[in-house]
């Protein structure tokens, strides 16, 4: 009996668990981040939920790749890249990450070439 009570709390929370881990990101500060804490951008040349940011230019602004597993939920959804790859999107506008932010908070992105944004809920 002792066994059955932890074998029943651990039962529904994994649930609720793998909902949390399949977050691609989250509000903080009034802008999006990535699971990492790393501020999330826009790009102004993406449109009709494609992204525009390939080669070289994915190398600074790494896409927030998504799982094969990865489920769109909400604002969040998933668009497909040139490559065949899946990115994440929030309310349609692709998302990316910066090379030169380096920890958490850091927006070493914004306004760059007056066409990356940080992403904002």
């Amino acid at each position: 009996m002792k066994l059955l009570f932890p074998a029943l709390a651990l039962g529904l929370m994994l649930p609720a668990m793998s909902a949390l881990a399949a977050a691609p990101g989250m509000e903080k500060n009034g802008m999006l981040v990535d699971a990492k804490g790393m501020t999330l951008y826009t790009f102004d040349k993406d449109s009709g939920g494609k992204s525009m940011c390939n080669g070289g230019c994915a190398q600074n602004w790494p896409p927030l790749m998504a799982s094969a597993d990865a489920k769109a939920m909400g604002d969040w959804t998933m668009i497909k890249r040139d490559d065949g790859t899946v990115q994440w999107a929030y309310k349609g506008k692709p998302l990316y990450t910066f090379v030169q932010d380096k920890k958490a908070g850091d927006m070493a992105g914004e306004g760059k070439m007056g066409v990356w944004h940080m992403a904002k809920p």
